[in-house]
């Protein structure tokens, strides 16, 4: 049991010493680590994953429909009364897709989405496109999310308009804190407020319809007594083009649909169906409350623009728009403040939690790339609450610099939006019909043909309405802020590329050859010295203990008093290793080591040299700005000489061995904690 004992306090203390004092912050920001074979815990089931991977989609029916109604203003009335329609094609175009990627979730369960399937289909290149659209459109999800999440509180809490740059980016980092927190425990989170949207949404449509048309109430917006000044005499191309672009725009509802494809493995199993019925619902979800919306928007006279004091006659001065989702809230429950204050707030939340949607998709997207060597491999790993922190910290980080440049404006935003998504919608609806015929050609089941040839008419017909859609957006939208988007995504393809290709050289060099193999011809060690102190002795015993063929301790003449006085000690010390000096005329340190490095090198090619380098070890950061300086510029500049080694001596002062005793005592702490919880009472 003694024995027992003393091997797990040295197993303790092992693990102990490595820990830094910043993971007590760490800890308490989020939370304990845990385990890899906890990874199976972390699989969610469909009431969980709807909120984290249908939270974009579902939250987009919340500014879909206001730039619907925004755009068509522009024209006023006569093309207002368009919306319907508009709505109508938006709603077909997301049945379609909603059809086409449950065909993508069953023959690619593996989570690499539209990325894998264009990429196993259309080949490398056309994967990466993929790839850097979904980049792009991940990071510009959380910006808009973001954005209009802000707008709709700002409609119920003046102080968060008036901040809403500063209120965006705070809430991008609590929500990279929560997303870095695990993707389960976030989900719980996210969970409550994307209920409660839908919910709300449901009541208030079912509430506003039924007193329109059961109890023949006439509600009116607090928007409809306002008149549409300008506009009215667009036809022909231009109110086509008009409408296009309302089209277009409405289209941001789609956004987020490829996400459950994506995240197929997160799913309890059986995974392909669990995700397909995922889908499903949030697709009928999605279309409802967007049809619901534009519908009641139409019967309570509700008018929404870009600039109400120039398009809105009769409106106050000073007049504050709110969105659309607020002033149907503010209409339906007159009587009942409570509802309109309910779905401010829970919009708000799903506007900003729909940026979760991207937290999730975008690290394990960047995962799978990484481990293609596309990016780096940083981004392929897990972190301490088994969530790719990396990933995470980067979204957080790029979307944050978004909202900062366009001032939190959703608006601004969208016109960025939506290019990404559509080209990953097409080309991913173009592979899977590539996927389908590969099988027919193989298939000889009846019923299994049958099944395929269905599967390849939904994709079919999903690859020609995306890739319609996307030439509208294209058409619309180019000059209007999409070409921000089609530009980054050109540039993190060449960066990717350019990964690809430096990955692959490191690879080349690094593959073992017959010269890596042999022994080198003789071991030269060289151990510098400053001063016959501790650390110098403490370098000479451990290179002694290598027994190398030769052995030098060397210095460097920059005072001659110095050097006399170093000598002088070396011999009273009779220390037994041969003491090299070296001038330096010009008082420069690290060019004559190197230049004595490589002249044994020039020597004996086949030699390996090694250097010894003492080093203190401090406890306190401003100590680092007092020592090894001269180190730490001699070992950057040795590390790129072929055939040398270098090897650290660390020689600990008193203020790190107290600040390592500090961090033992404190981790062997949470570490008994840990043990007593997974070992339960007695």
């Amino acid at each position: 049991m003694t024995q027992r004992r003393r091997s797990e306090s040295v197993a303790v203390r092992i693990v102990c010493a490595v820990t830094a004092p910043s993971s007590v912050f760490k800890r308490l920001l989020l939370g304990r680590p845990f385990r890899s074979d906890r990874l199976a815990e972390q699989l969610l089931p469909k009431r969980i994953a709807l909120p984290i991977f249908g939270a974009d989609a579902l939250s987009s029916v919340a500014y879909a429909p206001q730039e619907i109604f925004l755009v068509l203003s522009i024209a006023g009335l006569s093309a207002f009364a368009l919306s319907p329609w508009v709505a109508a094609a938006v709603v077909v175009v997301m049945l379609t897709v909603v059809a086409s990627y449950r065909q993508n979730v069953h023959a690619y369960p593996s989570g690499g989405g539209d990325y894998e399937v264009v990429g196993a289909n259309l080949g490398g290149r056309f994967g990466l496109v993929v790839g850097s659209a979904l980049l792009v459109d991940y990071v510009l999800t959380v910006a808009v999310s973001i954005s209009a999440g802000v707008e709709n509180f700002g409609s119920a809490v003046p102080f968060i308009a008036e901040h809403r740059v500063l209120s965006a980016l705070t809430l991008v980092a609590v929500l990279a804190a929560l997303n870095l927190r695990g993707i389960r425990e976030s989900g719980l989170v996210f969970a409550i407020p994307t209920y409660g949207f839908i919910v709300g949404v449901l009541a208030m449509l079912g509430y506003g319809l039924f007193r329109v048309f059961v109890l023949g109430e006439e509600i009116r917006a607090e928007s409809a007594g306002f008149e549409f000044t300008g506009g009215g005499s667009l036809t022909g191309l231009a109110l086509t083009f008009l409408v296009l672009r309302a089209f277009s725009s409405g289209c941001a509802a789609l956004t987020g649909v490829e996400a459950i494809s994506n995240g197929v493995p997160a799913f309890q199993k059986p995974k392909s169906r669990n995700a397909a019925s995922t889908l499903l619902i949030m697709g009928l979800l999605s279309v409802t409350m967007l049809s619901g919306i534009i519908a009641l928007g139409m019967q309570t006279g509700l008018k929404y623009v870009e600039d109400p004091a120039e398009q809105l006659a009769g409106a106050p001065a000073g007049y504050e728009q709110k969105t659309v989702i607020a002033q149907l809230a503010r209409t339906v429950f007159d009587s009942f403040p409570v509802g309109f204050y309910f779905l401010a707030g829970v919009t708000g939340l799903i506007l900003v939690l729909a940026a979760n949607t991207a937290f999730n998709g975008f690290p394990v997207l960047g995962s799978i790339l990484a481990q293609d060597r596309y990016l780096p491999r940083q981004l392929h790993t897990r972190g301490d609450r088994l969530a790719f922190s990396n990933g995470i910290l980067f979204l957080a980080t790029f979307a944050g610099v978004l909202i900062a440049v366009y001032g939190a404006s959703a608006s601004s935003l969208i016109n960025l939006y939506i290019v990404g998504v559509f080209v990953s919608f097409t080309l991913s609806q173009t592979g899977m019909v590539r996927h389908w015929n590969r099988l027919l050609a193989d298939e000889k089941d009846a019923g299994r043909r049958r099944q395929m040839l269905r599967s390849r008419a939904i994709n079919a017909f999903g690859a020609a309405m995306t890739g319609t859609v996307l030439v509208v957006v294209l058409g619309t939208k180019l000059f209007l802020g999409a070409y921000v988007a089609i530009a980054a995504m050109i540039v993190i393809y060449a960066l990717m590329r350019a990964i690809k290709r430096h990955y692959a050289r490191v690879s080349e060099q690094l593959r073992p050859d017959d010269d890596v193999r042999m022994l080198p011809s003789r071991v030269h060690t060289v151990v510098l010295v400053s001063k016959v102190h501790k650390p110098t002795l403490r370098a000479l015993a451990f290179a002694r203990a290598t027994r190398p063929d030769s052995l030098t301790a060397l210095t460097v003449n920059v005072d001659d008093e110095e050097t006399r006085a170093l000598q002088a000690d070396w011999e009273r010390n009779d220390i037994p290793v041969p003491l090299t000096v070296i001038e330096s005329p010009y008082r420069e340190i690290t060019r004559p080591i190197l230049d004595h490095v490589r002249r044994i090198r020039r020597d004996s090619p086949r030699d390996l040299v090694m250097v010894f380098v003492p080093e203190y070890v401090v406890g306190h950061w401003w100590e680092n700005l007092l020592h090894n300086q001269s180190a730490l510029r001699l070992k950057g500049r040795l590390l790129f000489l072929p055939g040398v080694m270098v090897t650290n001596v660390p020689y600990q002062l008193q203020s790190s061995e107290a600040r390592g005793e500090g961090e033992e005592r404190l981790t062997s702490t949470e570490l008994r904690r840990g043990l007593t919880r997974r070992s339960g009472p007695g």
